[in-house]
C-alpha cells in the first residue's frame, strides 16, 4: 500500500444461532471483531470494536402462546400444632412476553388458618453458569407487588392483577455455558412457618405478540393473477378465488338478487324501510382482480 489512507469494507455473515449478549456475575457472552495490520519490521497494530448481539425470540409460537397455570397448597403448622391449610391457584394466558408488557394474573388465596396471611407475586431472574461439569446459580427478582392481607378463613380473588415486566435481558435457552430463565412466583407469607410457593415459567422475548396472536389464518405472498397463499402448516394454494358465477348460476342469482313482491313481505313494508335494507345483502363481491 502507498502512503496515504485506506479502506477495506470487510464484512460477515453471522450464524443464525448465536447467544445474546450477556453480562453475568460469573460469565457472561461478549462478541467482538478484531483487525490486525502487518507491516515489515515493525509490530502489528490490533484492534478490536465490540458489538451485542440479540437472539431473536419470536413468543408468537404455540408453545409461547399456551396459557400456564398451577395449584398448591400447604399444611400451616407451628410447634407441631395444625394451624390450618392454605391453598393458592394461579394462570397466567400466555408464557412469552416481551418487557414493557403487563402479565396479569389470575389468582384465588384461600386461608383456612388463625392467622392472617399476605400474598406476593414477583419476576424472578436465574442465571446458570455450567462449566467442567460444576453448575452455579444466582436468582435474583426483577419485580414484585405485594397484595392485601387476608386475614383468618378468609378468601382473596386476583381478576387479572398486573405485573408489569421491567427493561430486562431475553431468555438464553440454548447456550451450553450459559443459560438465563425467568419464572413467575407466586407465594404466600404464612406466619410461624414457611412461604407457600407456586411457580409458572416464563420465557422473555425480543419479537413482541402479534395483533391476531397465532389465528393468523394465511399469509399472501402474491394476491393477484394466481397468488400463492400458505397456511400454516405449510401447504399452499396457487389458485384465485372463483368467480362468483361459477359459485352461484344465473338464475339463482337473479332471484336472490329480485326484490321481494308485496305479498311476500307482508306486514313488512308497515315497518322502517331500513329493514327491508338489511334484508337485501345477496349482492355479488367485487372480482377478485378488481381488488
Amino acid at each position: 500500500l502507498q502512503a496515504g489512507r485506506h479502506e477495506f469494507p470487510f464484512t460477515f455473515q453471522l450464524p443464525e444461532s448465536l447467544a445474546t449478549s450477556f453480562e453475568g456475575k460469573h460469565g457472561s457472552v461478549r462478541y467482538w471483531v478484531k483487525a490486525k495490520l502487518h507491516r515489515p519490521w515493525s509490530t502489528v497494530k490490533k484492534v478490536k470494536k465490540e458489538f451485542t448481539v440479540i437472539e431473536p425470540i419470536d413468543i408468537n409460537t404455540p408453545a409461547l402462546l399456551a396459557p400456564q397455570a398451577g395449584a398448591k397448597e400447604k399444611l400451616a403448622r407451628a410447634w407441631y400444632c395444625n394451624r390450618g391449610q392454605v391453598s393458592v391457584t394461579a394462570k397466567i394466558d400466555r408464557k412469552g412476553y416481551t418487557p414493557g408488557e403487563v402479565i396479569p394474573i389470575f389468582a384465588e388465596i384461600d386461608n383456612c388458618t388463625s392467622r392472617a396471611v399476605v400474598p406476593k407475586a414477583a419476576i424472578v431472574q436465574t442465571q446458570t453458569f455450567i462449566a467442567r461439569g460444576t453448575k452455579k446459580q444466582k436468582k435474583s427478582v426483577v419485580t414484585s407487588i405485594v397484595g392485601d392481607s387476608i386475614a383468618a378463613g378468609k378468601r382473596e380473588v386476583w381478576h387479572g392483577r398486573a405485573l408489569k415486566i421491567p427493561p430486562v435481558g431475553p431468555s438464553i435457552l440454548q447456550c451450553r455455558i450459559i443459560q438465563v430463565e425467568y419464572s413467575l412466583k407466586v407465594c404466600v407469607d404464612i406466619p410461624g412457618t414457611s412461604k407457600l410457593l407456586l411457580e409458572l415459567p416464563l420465557v422473555i422475548g425480543t419479537i413482541p405478540l402479534h395483533p391476531f396472536g397465532s389465528r393468523t389464518l394465511f399469509t399472501c405472498t402474491s394476491p393477484v393473477n394466481g397468488g400463492c397463499f400458505v397456511f400454516p402448516d405449510g401447504s399452499l394454494l396457487s389458485s384465485a378465488p372463483p368467480e362468483y358465477s361459477a359459485v352461484v348460476s344465473s338464475p339463482e342469482a337473479e332471484q336472490s338478487l329480485a326484490p321481494p313482491c308485496r305479498s311476500e313481505l307482508g306486514g313488512i313494508l308497515e315497518g322502517p324501510f331500513f329493514a327491508y335494507i338489511q334484508e337485501f345483502r345477496f349482492r355479488p363481491p367485487p372480482l377478485y382482480s378488481e381488488v
